[in-house]
């Protein structure tokens, strides 16, 4: 993918900065989900950010759909190894949010 974003911070921001990204891409560091499942993960958003979440993550590399041939229709999505690679700050932000409620 190329960008004209010369900030690499603004460039990770662009990325997964919203408010559903980092929600998304952490329930699926455990493994593989189908749709239903992970969009119950994340209570709060609509089914519209959900399929916009999903899209733009796909997009830019972080998430891969995968649609099953069956009736009805079996969508799931994982976690691209580009995806995998931010495992590390999605763990961090969540242990720091841990740490911080306890305060």
């Amino acid at each position: 993918m190329k960008t004209t974003i010369s900030c690499p911070l603004h460039y990770t921001m662009s990325l997964i900065g919203t408010k559903w990204k980092p929600l998304v891409l952490f329930h699926l560091l455990d493994g593989p989900l189908r749709s239903g499942v992970l969009q119950k993960k994340v209570p709060e958003i609509s089914n519209k950010m959900f399929t916009q979440t999903v899209r733009e993550l796909e997009k830019d590399g972080l998430v891969a759909r995968k649609v099953y041939p069956v009736v009805p229709p079996k969508v799931e999505y994982k976690l691209t190894s580009r995806g995998l690679s931010l495992k590390d700050i999605l763990k961090g932000l969540d242990q720091w949010g841990e740490n911080d409620l306890k305060q």
